[in-house]
């Protein structure tokens, strides 16, 4: 199997990209403790499922489960199911919660999760490795933006005039030359998992980097060893992703009886669970070096200048009335 993420590990400093995680544990130590604040919201109920989509090398998760021991009572009712089809990564998720304070589960699919009570799902830098469609305004009408072959050499082409029927309404009159993309894919998993919150209550947490659409642009990116690359140069094996469109997002999770708050950027959500207030107490303790990479390691995931700004964080939940941090106040 050539897929992307089948292969060896693609994370880190060695691989293709590097992703929050592996940046700072601050930032699944943020995260575990907002699951608990989650399921405090929802009434401290006696099950709870915490779910992870494309959970990289486990990082994220390992940094969560260890914050959340400051609630024994949510570690002894929560159960973690890992939702992962690359068994690279797997083995790699396997041994960072090897010695993780709740056992985990691993899944192929969001559908295969058979829950009974609340459900929590974390999908960091998940969304935006989904497949995409894209289409082109051209003299002759929209047409979709497709790969062929021009000797042996993979090549972006177009397929025959389609009508306007796949391009949002919004964009239909965009000007000759635009190119719009959907995902069907991503639409589809919202709307799964705005089903699960619906029936079983809880809430989804969204980061990722993207627009609040409907706008038109060419978003296709590759990137290989930590540098830009053409996408169809070396299929399999770089990471090809597109900008995620969160107006999208929050349709299909709103179509399933799903709430969604308002869209603020990562930099505003963590340093609203307290960012700040986590590196300076961590400093504490630290080394002179371990200060500056700590400091470092902020400013890369809050400032304006860095993912701060480029990542927004989209969260659904159910029922209507709860409240989950980090999406009001200063």
């Amino acid at each position: 199997d050539d897929s992307y993420y089948r292969r060896a590990d693609p994370l880190g400093a060695r691989g293709d990209f590097v992703t929050a995680p592996e940046i700072s544990q601050i930032f699944g130590e943020l995260i575990g403790l907002w699951c608990v604040d989650v399921w405090q919201k929802l009434g401290a109920p006696k099950t709870c499922t915490l779910v992870e989509l494309g959970p990289g090398r486990g990082t994220l998760m390992k940094d969560a489960l260890r914050a959340a021991r400051v609630a024994p009572s949510f570690m002894g009712v929560v159960s973690v199911a890992m939702v992962e089809v690359g068994e690279a990564l797997r083995r790699l998720q396997q041994d960072a919660l090897r010695e993780a304070p709740v056992a985990a589960r691993w899944l192929d699919r969001f559908e295969d999760l058979d829950v009974k009570g609340p459900v929590i799902v974390i999908a960091n830098e998940f969304f935006d490795a989904l497949p995409i469609r894209q289409w082109v305004r051209g003299a002759a009408g929209w047409s979709e933006r497709c790969v062929g072959f021009s000797g042996d050499t993979l090549v972006f082409g177009a397929s025959g005039p389609i009508g306007d029927r796949l391009v949002p309404s919004a964009l239909r009159d965009a000007p000759f030359g635009s190119i719009v993309e959907t995902s069907p894919a991503r639409a589809a998993i919202a709307r799964m998992i705005g089903e699960a919150i619906k029936r079983n209550g809880g809430a989804a947490l969204v980061i990722d980097y993207g627009f609040v659409g409907p706008a038109a642009g060419d978003t296709l990116q590759a990137m290989k060893a930590h540098a830009y690359a053409d996408a169809l140069a070396d299929p399999g094996h770089a990471d090809v992703t597109s900008h995620v469109d969160f107006a999208a997002l929050q349709d299909a999770f709103v179509e399933e009886g799903a709430a969604v708050l308002p869209l603020v950027t990562q930099g505003a959500f963590l340093n609203r669970l307290g960012a700040r207030e986590r590196v300076e107490a961590l400093k504490q303790s630290a080394s002179a070096a371990q200060a500056d990479d700590l400091d470092a390691a902020y400013a890369r995931l809050t400032g304006d200048m860095a993912m701060g700004s480029l990542f927004k964080v989209l969260c659904a939940h159910a029922p209507a009335t709860l409240e989950p941090v980090g999406f009001s106040g200063a």
